[in-house]
């Protein structure tokens, strides 16, 4: 058997080996959610090299026998680094046949590729930037997994464990049942808010997002409030720009509900869709040439039956006043009248208690936990 070589993405051919090794690894799996081709493309070539930005990215392909069977994403965040104080390489984006030797041989180019800069730790997955897909599922594979988390086959966390990596943090999801009418708790901490803490729930339009400014008022406060949580580094003004004009324009503003102060100060915000993993499943990567039908589809006109709270913030003055009341109050009605019967969210630190308390009155399930791996070089 031909040895293992990992080559570096530097043109179409490692390229197209990079996007397209996942075919193989994810055949014939219902849970498996595919990135879109062109998101993928987008984001590496963006970002190799990205010195302005203080962000170094590079990808590898792992092939045998001149076949690709497997990939990874090298990534040195030096804001990050200087932040937490800290001298790691990230890997991001790894997939890997069911075989040790070539996770042990992609893991080892990049911890490479780190010493070489003078890192001293390796840990992942995790982003180029932290509202990308982080955390490596070890548990719950039979559940579907979704647009914004990764999904990955049971054997993955067995040979990071084998090749030394011990547990860094752990994120969980919460899955809830959408009740008929908002819990008495809610409503009662939700009056409150209004009432004598002087907020209120507002909903904008497209163009409030782009001209009126409101895009990068709620990134803003994503930066904020995100701050202490592990790994985050503050998203540039070029980056917020380009998140406000990708993502927020797909959002259904109903699903958005944004909170106010007396002085019109946006203090909090839920971004929320219908669920888009069968969309996803059935556009295979692509949105043309029928890709952005099935999309369209389950946005505009037949909605499935759940919904995903991709992210909920709070100015870090205002947590611990119930503010995430208000959100339940607005949305709770919403989804029954979008035919909504359940809701999951993203990632949530597990150690993040105040975080993970508000959803008692719902009865949550905490699913899906997923990983960040770490190893000293």
């Amino acid at each position: 058997m031909e040895k293992i070589n990992i080559v570096k993405v530097v043109g179409r051919r490692q390229m197209h080996d990079f996007i397209h090794v996942v075919d193989q690894i994810y055949q014939g799996c219902e849970q498996y959610v595919p990135d879109l081709i062109s998101d993928v493309k987008e984001v590496l070539r963006a970002h190799q090299d990205d010195r302005q930005n203080a962000i170094r990215v590079q990808p590898f392909v792992a092939y045998r026998d001149r076949q690709p069977v497997g990939r990874i994403v090298g990534i040195i965040n030096k804001r990050a680094n200087e932040k937490w104080k800290s001298e790691n390489v990230r890997f991001s984006m790894i997939e890997f046949i069911d075989d040790l030797d070539v996770a042990k041989a992609l893991i080892d180019k990049v911890a490479e590729w780190g010493r070489q800069q003078g890192m001293k730790k390796i840990h992942g997955p995790l982003g180029i930037t932290d509202f990308d897909k982080e955390g490596m599922l070890v548990e719950d594979f039979h559940l579907l997994g979704s647009m914004n988390t990764i999904y990955n086959p049971a054997y993955y966390p067995k040979y990071m464990e084998a090749m030394g990596f011990e547990k860094e943090v752990d994120w969980v999801q919460v899955r809830v049942d959408i009740p008929e009418t908002v819990p008495p708790k809610y409503q009662r901490v939700s009056q409150y808010d209004r009432e004598q803490v002087g907020l209120r729930v507002i909903k904008v339009k497209d163009k409030d997002i782009t001209t009126g400014g409101y895009g990068r008022r709620i990134f803003n406060l994503l930066n904020e409030a995100y701050q202490p949580i592990f790994g985050f580094t503050s998203l540039s003004e070029d980056q917020v720009d380009g998140y406000v004009k990708k993502y927020l324009a797909l959002v259904d503003k109903q699903l958005m509900p944004i909170i106010v102060n007396e002085k019109d100060e946006v203090v909090g915000v839920a971004i929320c869709m219908g669920c888009m993993s069968k969309a996803m499943r059935k556009a295979k990567g692509r949105l043309w040439p029928f890709g952005w039908y099935h999309l369209l589809k389950v946005l505009k006109w037949k909605r499935d039956d759940n919904a995903e709270m991709l992210l909920i913030a709070v100015r870090p003055d205002y947590q611990g006043l119930g503010v995430n009341a208000l959100f339940f109050d607005d949305l709770i009605p919403i989804f029954n009248r979008y035919g909504f019967k359940w809701a999951e969210t993203g990632p949530q630190l597990e150690n993040n208690v105040r975080e993970l308390t508000q959803w008692k009155p719902l009865h949550p399930q905490f699913v899906k936990r997923r990983r960040c791996y770490c190893k000293n070089l």
